[in-house]
């Protein structure tokens, strides 16, 4: 049994601690996906529109914590950073194992438990509505036809 320990300790000394659901780790930032409020992807994050509905929720949630992307555009990186810096939210920028594509997670706003929610995604959570002028009208195979 002493043999069992202590090739357990040389292997963490020599490899690091094993971590528990690397892929999840690794996709949410460095966190668990049941420890996140909300998370936006990159191409989110470009919307302005949205920044209004990341504001309710770290204004719902404000023991949390925000976990930014590292590999954001400079320009993205510090809109973000000011907005959190004015609302005075808590924030880390993470570096390690982070991709840069319009739909890997740019930013997590997340708690340091488990707090289970069903819908994390910004657009699912707040989704928008389409007034009736903004629809397009839809014309018909004989107006279109003659139009």
């Amino acid at each position: 049994m002493a043999q069992d320990d202590l090739q357990k300790r040389l292997d963490n000394s020599m490899y690091g601690t094993p971590l528990i659901k690397p892929e999840e780790q690794k996709k949410y930032l460095g966190t668990f996906r049941e420890r996140c409020y909300l998370t936006m992807n990159v191409r989110q994050m470009a919307k302005p529109e949205l920044r209004a509905d990341l504001i309710t929720e770290l204004r719902k949630y404000p023991e949390a914590s925000v976990l930014l992307n590292g590999t954001l555009t400079s320009q993205l990186q510090a809109t973000y950073i000011k907005l959190l810096t004015d609302i005075g939210a808590k924030f880390t920028i993470i570096n390690d194992g982070v991709t840069n594509t319009p739909e890997s997670v740019g930013l997590i706003l997340a708690a340091k438990e488990a707090v289970n929610q069903d819908i994390i995604d910004i657009e699912e959570k707040y989704p928008k509505q389409i007034n009736e002028q903004e629809k397009p009208e839809k014309k018909s195979f004989w107006g279109k036809l003659f139009h």
